[in-house]
């Protein structure tokens, strides 16, 4: 076996394009199908039902990762084996519940063989196939059509690109919910508590802060000089300042308002600070996620930015250089 570099990524661009005509074709092909299976979902949510996914072959693939999504959207989803169905597995359904049964021709022997069992234990069937008139389609509630005007198999018979416009339709369908449902980034976080993404998800800037000695603070009537030594102190390359009377944030000092104070004549130094402030700072509560904080960062390309309470006092600082160590970038 030879691979010659050229053909073979030929082959490969041909295979980008043959699923990408797939997907194209799904998306203009939905209609009033796509709506109403959304709903059928979104009423068996309401109703505290589950959504029950079944397959065989690569549609059981297909199947187990679109429940997977599901759940991880705080949908209770989960994948149904038809063989392992007919030998006690049916115990997982229940009245309400949704059955959304993959089949890309639509006439899989082990999945007609669900329907009317599934049906006898009161779920609604949703045909979910590339064949509008099969067997499946017709015996069910609800249909989930994708297109395929062909396969990249060259054989025409490894699927591919009929597996691709399925997993893409069923993402779609848990994006829809998940909008519908209004799911925030803390009901996702809930889903999601384990490994680097749980980690940053649950992270609040609370919990990344800098504080007291850490934590540089000066009115804003004190000498550019004693800012700058209340900085060099708490090894900080910025300084919340505040009005004295009410504590409340006035504006922040950093290294660069620092360096453009120096071009301002030989006396700068003994200047009030407030003179060389950034006034009405970028400025994140506590509660907040750290997430959140990484988008101020980005959005506004600040180096630091000051944490408030809800009197606008300031309580905390996030130094951007603080951001790498604790893997939210």
């Amino acid at each position: 076996m030879a691979i010659a570099p050229k053909s073979a990524l030929a082959r490969a661009r041909r295979c980008f394009r043959i699923e990408s005509d797939a997907l194209a074709a799904t998306a203009r092909s939905l209609d009033h199908d796509f709506v109403a299976t959304a709903r059928a979902v979104e009423t068996t949510i309401v109703a505290g039902g589950k959504l029950v996914f079944s397959g065989v072959g690569k549609s059981a693939h297909i199947a187990q990762k679109i429940a997977a999504t599901f759940n991880s959207t705080g949908v209770s989803s989960c994948f149904l084996d038809p063989t392992q169905a007919l030998h006690g597995d049916l115990g997982l359904c229940a009245e309400g519940d949704l059955a959304i049964l993959l089949s890309n021709s639509g006439q899989s022997d082990e999945i007609l063989r669900l329907v009317p069992l599934l049906k006898r234990f009161g779920l609604s069937i949703v045909a979910f196939t590339a064949h509008p008139d099969s067997d499946l389609a017709r015996a069910a509630d609800q249909r989930l059509f994708y297109r395929v005007p062909r396969e990249a198999c060259p054989l025409k018979l490894a699927p591919t690109a009929s597996t691709t416009a399925a997993l893409a339709l069923g993402d779609a369908l848990a994006m829809v919910l998940l909008e519908a449902r209004g799911l925030t980034r803390d009901d996702f976080a809930k889903y999601h508590p384990a490994g680097n993404l749980g980690r940053v998800l649950l992270l609040r800037v609370r919990d990344i802060m800098r504080t007291a000695d850490r934590l540089p603070i000066a009115l804003d009537t004190v000498t550019l000089q004693d800012a700058i030594l209340a900085m060099t102190k708490a090894k900080s390359g910025s300084i919340a300042l505040v009005a004295k009377k009410t504590g409340r944030l006035t504006g922040i000092l950093t290294d660069g308002d620092f360096r453009r104070s120096a071009l301002t004549g030989p006396d700068f130094l003994s200047r009030p600070v407030a003179t060389y402030m950034t006034r009405s700072p970028k400025t994140i509560a506590a509660d907040a996620l750290g997430v959140d904080a990484l988008r101020l960062f980005e959005a506004y390309k600040i180096d630091d930015l000051i944490v408030i309470d809800s009197q606008g006092r300031p309580v905390g600082l996030i130094d951007g250089q603080d951001l790498p160590k604790l893997k939210i970038v």
